[in-house]
């Protein structure tokens, strides 16, 4: 995607709550793994295809010449100049001799990776470059979580929208400390991960603690259908409500003029933006252009302190009063779109603040269809406000608590909905 760096009817998200060759941009979340495969991307260039090797020498050849592209990727891409202040060359022959095959070079170009400490900037092995493919294909199997590694405890980030995992009732920041019994203190995201999915039809147990909670989710799992725009009927008939749940699909933009045209009779606009990590900075900047008649939308900034702006073309998909939902799963493109809505005074933000993710990754495959997400620059909204790990606050702030999900209350919602009667009757 133009990935700046994350899904039955709307899911209400409470406040508490993948990953190509061309130049490509990405908003990715975080660093995870979404166990239904996939978040924030576009599908890389062409892909090539493996080499084939057979005796020691190869395989020590190509583990080589893998850990060489990968370097080189971050030395010509990476947005800080200073490699976190290291000397990056010290990399470059740090494992010459050392490498027998391409396990041992996966394992080498993480080490080097990590040395950046930028959770955004990570290596992918194929089955991860694989995985974010079938997640802009939107076909994608699992329970529906998107999961993160955080201070040794594996957490829930978001939940799809009509999925296992959302029927299930998991809530984002539950921590899983089982799988099948399987503890997981220690464990990759990515093994985490390979240890949730299955095939459909299948089960899979989770360990779950929510605050002084322990619960057990036993989660058949199934495909998982994504899907990007929901709308559902309101008490009052004159505001219209669109859910955006991510924004991975290539079918987004088609998705969201399709609903757009059910809401045309509409006198004002919900836009629910909680609990979306993010996706395709392309369809975050292309969904603003549809609210907004003219200004500008986003800009990048490279290393170099280049500055590229993204502005809105003439022409609005409606001129009508909109209020713009969001909370601290609101991230990356979701902040994109806030930012650009809020700062060009076209909608009303209520809510929580948002996650803060203001960076943007290029999704590079490597030459054994592995690949590299590496953080190339950072983001601003139109007012040049770097939002990076401070997120974006509401114009009316309005908390939504566990308490509030359980019991099945939506206050933000309920907020929204009187500014806009508000708005109507003026």
């Amino acid at each position: 995607m133009n990935n700046p760096g994350s899904l039955s009817t709307a899911l209400k998200i409470p406040a508490f709550l993948k990953r190509a060759g061309i130049f490509t941009f990405i908003a990715l979340f975080s660093t995870s793994i979404s166990v239904f495969s996939g978040c924030n991307l576009q599908k890389p260039a062409t892909p090539s295809s493996a080499v084939n090797v057979n005796t020691a020498a190869d395989k020590a050849r190509v583990a080589e010449q893998l850990y060489d592209e990968a370097w080189t990727m971050v030395r010509t891409e990476y947005v800080d100049g200073s490699f976190n202040g290291q000397d990056w060359s010290k990399w470059r022959y740090k494992y010459q001799g050392k490498l027998k095959d391409t396990d041992d070079a996966y394992v080498a170009i993480g080490t080097m990776v990590a040395s950046l400490n930028d959770e955004y900037t990570r290596f992918l092995q194929p089955r991860d470059m694989n995985e974010q493919s079938m997640s802009i294909d939107s076909r994608l199997y699992g329970v529906g979580i998107q999961i993160s590694k955080r201070d040794n405890k594996l957490l829930v980030l978001a939940t799809i929208d009509d999925t296992p995992a959302q029927r299930a009732g998991l809530m984002p920041k539950d921590q899983i400390t089982h799988i099948n019994g399987i503890e997981t203190a220690g464990m990759s995201v990515e093994d985490a991960a390979d240890q949730i999915r299955g095939e459909k039809g299948t089960f899979v147990t989770l360990s779950i603690k929510r605050g002084n909670d322990e619960l057990l989710k036993q989660i058949e799992r199934d495909e998982i259908k994504i899907k990007s725009v929901f709308t559902k009927p309101m008490d009052d008939p004159q505001v219209g409500y669109i859910r955006l749940s991510s924004f991975i699909s290539e079918n987004m933009l088609d998705e969201m003029k399709d609903s757009m045209k059910d809401l045309t009779a509409k006198q004002a606009l919900i836009i629910d933006l909680r609990g979306n990590y993010g996706g395709l900075f392309s369809n975050a900047v292309e969904i603003a252009d549809m609210f907004l008649e003219s200004g500008d939308i986003v800009s990048i900034v490279n290393r170099e302190r280049d500055r590229r702006v993204y502005s809105a073309h003439p022409g609005t998909i409606t001129e009508k009063p909109v209020v713009v939902l969001i909370d601290g799963g609101s991230a990356s493109a979701s902040e994109i779109l806030a930012g650009a809505l809020k700062d060009n005074h076209r909608a009303t933000l209520i809510g929580s603040q948002s996650f803060g993710k203001g960076l943007v990754q290029k999704i590079n495959t490597l030459s054994n269809n592995s690949g590299m997400n590496i953080t190339i620059s950072k983001y601003l909204t139109p007012n040049g406000t770097d939002i990076n790990k401070k997120g974006i606050e509401p114009n009316v702030k309005a908390a939504y608590t566990e308490a509030d999900y359980l019991a099945q209350r939506d206050p933000q919602l309920d907020r929204a909905m009187q500014f806009l009667k508000n708005e109507i009757g003026k």
